[in-house]
Parts: structure tokens; C-alpha cells; sequence
């Protein structure tokens, strides 16, 4: 598969600064470093966030790709500095190990006490190194400060053509929220399976952007408050459930002809690609494996048929051609792997954050003898900012696949190729 969007990031967690450079977005696209910071900031909060998060107030530079607040086309490099890394500069240090000072610390950072449910073991076997910081430093979700940056420049590319992603927490530790858009289960919607709107879903994702834990239920998110403190008292960590929506997404993303062309194993790709993500699902997921195709599959209506459709079933629902509609969205939005111009629905698990401040049994790499795990300054719940880089790498990958579908070395070009697009599906 070509991409026609591309980005990699660069940087440990502890290093001198994280770096990303972003290749294919058009020119003409205005952005600018307060775009990026807004994204960077919600992905810093959440009740259960670790220490980190009181030293480091990420923000961006834009290095390149950017002249008077308008992409050029070129590539786009962009630097978050670390401002811990005053403390860490003979710890982590690029030049060799010169001076007796150096040399000191680093043996006192020597790690060689793998956590188990991290990268630790298995990165010092594969990277042949008896220094586990190598490994955990690059592992670490400290990263994804980079690709939520990438995923702003291509939030607001999409907004350029009306089409959002929200996200949201559904669940924390077991305690699951009221407010989820998942579709419905006959029981529990009485047999109706309502179609879920934009305005209810922004309405949803409104109500988790004022919570401390991005959950758009009060009463669960008290209890789930309530957890994450006992989670605290205990040395512990707790993971959750958090879904990401795209609005507005016209038909035709993605493609069968070929496996990795199918856009739900792409954003199933991306988003398991985030630190902790252990599943991923789409519209009902595995829900669907459990009932009748008869109960699962969204009939397909038109505006012309016998039954006209309510203003609820009909409305919300771009790029669906001219008149079709669908009752229900139990597939997300995406059939074939293609979109299908419902909001494309998806739901990723983030297990508990491994580094616990009561560490579990390990074994010392070096002098294989029993020990507990070391302590790195770590979350005790970090599902809320998994839900903001959620948003960022479904951003990318709709955005990769938009203009994979429409071209474009400009903006000006690449919304005459959608308008005429849009013209052809309403006169099909």
C-alpha cells in the first residue's frame, strides 16, 4: 500500500526532546503551534496521571513545512522538548561516557530489573544489552506526545472538509459508563436500535471534555474517581475502555481489492499500535459474533421507498449518495472495509499501566536472582489520554486514505477533487 500521508517520530522518554517529521500534507492548509498545543494539552490530563505530568507542559515547535501559517507542501518537522531532560543529560547523554561524573551515573541508572508486561526482557534479548533504560526509554508512551502532534496537523486537515473525531471513555477498572454511543443491544434498547446522530455524539464527547476522567457519565465517573484513588493507595494500576467516532466521513475510504488497503484493519492497525492497546473493535465488534445476521447487519433504505425516513434516521449521514439511509450503524461505519458514510465507530482496551509502585516478582538480568521489579515514575490510570491518541492516529490514517481517495498537492486541488466527488454521489 503507497501512503500518501507518512510520519515518524524520533526521541526517548528521557532524552533532550521527541521529534516528528510528517510527509504528503498538502500545501495551503493553515495550522499553527496553537493548533497542535490544544491536542498536546488534553493529552497530558486525567485524574490518575503520574508526576511526569506536573514537570512537563508539552508544547511544539514547527521547524519546517510551515511559512506564514500555510503548509508548503514539503515535509513538516516538528520539536517537543523535554523539560526534565535538565536532570537526565548524564544519564542520557549522546556523547560517550568521558568523565568520571558520566561514568557515575551511569551506573547508577543501570537497569537490569525487567517489569513484567513491559517491553524490558524481550527488547534487552532482541537489542543485546544488559541496560534495560535502553529499551524502556524508546517503549515508554512518553512517544505518543509526538504522534498526537501528527494527528492535530491531520484533525485539522479533515475539519477542512467538515469531518471530526471525538473519543471518550466507557470504561475504568471495570466500572462502565452510561454514555457510550456503542450501538444498542435489542435488550437493551427494547428491540429498537436507534441510529446514533451527530448531535448526540457531540453532545457525548462535550460531556467527556469536562470530565477529569474524559468519562460522559457523571455517576460512573465518581466511581470510577473513587477506584482510581484506591487504585493509588494500593501501589496499583487499572486500565479501561475508550471509544473513537468519525463524523462526517464521506462513502468510498478505503478498499477491498487488497487486505491492507481495508480501512478497518488500518485504524485497527493504528490504534493497536498505541502503548497498552491489547483489542480493538469496530461498530459492535465482537458483540456481532454472538447473534443473527438477521439482528446485526444495518438494512439499507432510500428517501424515494414507500417509508419516508424520519429526520432522525435520515440526518447526519454525508456522502451517502442520492437518498440512501441507513436505521442502525451496528458495523461502525465500515462494510467491506470500505466507509460507508455512517460515523465510523471504534473501541480499543488499554490494559493496566505495568510499572506499579507495588512491583511484582522479576528476575535481575545479569545476576539472574529473584527481585521485585524496579519503580520508573509511571500512571496509575492513563485510559483518558489513550483516548486523546486514539483521536490522533484515527485522524491520520482517515486522512492518509482521504487523500488517498482524492489527491492533491494543494488544498485548492484537493477540494475541487472532493466536490466533484460529492456531485457524483448524489446523482448516483
Amino acid at each position: 500500500m503507497s501512503e500518501k500521508l507518512r510520519y515518524l517520530t524520533a526521541g526517548e522518554s528521557h532524552g533532550k526532546a521527541l521529534s516528528c517529521i510528517i510527509d504528503g500534507v498538502p500545501a495551503g492548509l493553515s495550522i499553527s503551534e496553537k493548533n497542535i498545543n490544544k491536542d498536546l494539552s488534553r493529552r497530558q490530563k486525567g485524574y490518575g496521571r503520574g508526576g511526569r505530568m506536573k514537570i512537563e507542559s508539552d508544547s511544539v515547535q514547527i521547524l519546517s513545512g510551515v511559512r506564514w501559517g500555510k503548509t508548503l507542501g514539503s515535509p513538516i518537522s516538528l520539536f517537543i522538548e523535554n523539560k526534565d531532560w535538565a536532570n537526565w543529560q548524564d544519564v542520557m547523554g549522546v556523547e560517550s561516557r568521558s568523565s568520571e561524573r558520566s561514568t557515575q551515573y551511569a551506573e547508577l541508572a543501570l537497569i537490569t530489573r525487567p517489569r513484567p508486561g513491559h517491553a524490558d526482557l524481550s527488547g534487552a534479548i532482541k537489542y543485546n544489552t544488559h541496560d534495560i533504560r535502553d529499551i524502556l526509554e524508546r517503549s515508554s508512551a512518553r512517544e505518543t506526545a509526538a504522534r498526537v502532534a501528527a494527528g492535530a496537523i491531520a484533525k485539522k486537515f479533515l475539519y477542512e472538509f467538515n469531518i471530526q473525531i471525538i473519543s471518550y471513555v466507557t470504561e475504568i477498572g471495570g466500572i462502565k459508563s452510561q454514555g457510550s454511543a456503542r450501538p444498542a443491544s435489542r435488550s437493551e434498547a427494547g428491540g429498537v436500535r436507534g441510529q446514533i446522530d451527530e448531535k448526540k455524539l457531540l453532545a457525548i464527547f462535550k460531556k467527556a471534555e469536562s470530565s477529569p476522567v474524559r468519562c460522559p457519565d457523571k455517576n460512573a465517573e465518581k466511581k470510577i474517581i473513587d477506584k482510581i484513588s484506591g487504585a493509588m493507595k494500593k501501589g496499583d494500576s487499572l486500565g479501561g475502555v475508550f471509544e473513537v467516532v468519525v463524523i462526517g466521513a464521506p462513502v468510498g475510504l478505503g478498499s477491498y481489492s487488497q487486505w491492507d488497503r481495508r480501512l478497518n484493519a488500518r485504524l485497527a492497525y493504528a490504534l493497536m499500535g498505541i502503548q497498552a492497546i491489547k483489542g480493538v473493535e469496530a461498530g459492535l465488534g465482537f458483540e456481532m459474533a454472538r447473534r443473527s445476521g438477521s439482528e446485526v447487519m444495518d438494512e439499507i433504505f432510500h428517501k424515494g421507498s414507500a417509508r419516508p425516513a424520519s429526520r432522525s434516521e435520515a440526518g447526519g449521514v454525508r456522502g451517502q449518495g442520492s437518498g440512501f439511509y441507513r436505521r442502525t450503524n451496528n458495523a461502525g461505519g465500515i462494510e467491506g472495509g470500505i466507509s460507508n458514510g455512517m460515523p465510523i465507530m471504534l473501541r480499543a482496551a488499554m490494559k493496566p499501566i505495568p510499572t506499579l509502585k507495588s512491583p511484582l516478582s522479576s528476575v535481575d538480568i545479569v545476576s539472574k536472582k529473584a527481585f521485585k521489579a524496579v519503580y520508573e515514575r509511571s500512571d496509575v490510570c492513563a485510559v483518558p489520554a489513550a483516548s486523546v491518541i486514539g483521536e490522533a492516529v484515527v485522524a491520520f490514517v482517515i486522512a492518509d486514505s482521504f487523500l488517498e481517495k482524492f489527491g492533491g498537492d494543494s488544498m485548492e486541488e484537493v477540494k475541487r477533487n472532493y466536490k466533484g466527488y460529492l456531485k457524483q454521489t448524489r446523482e448516483f
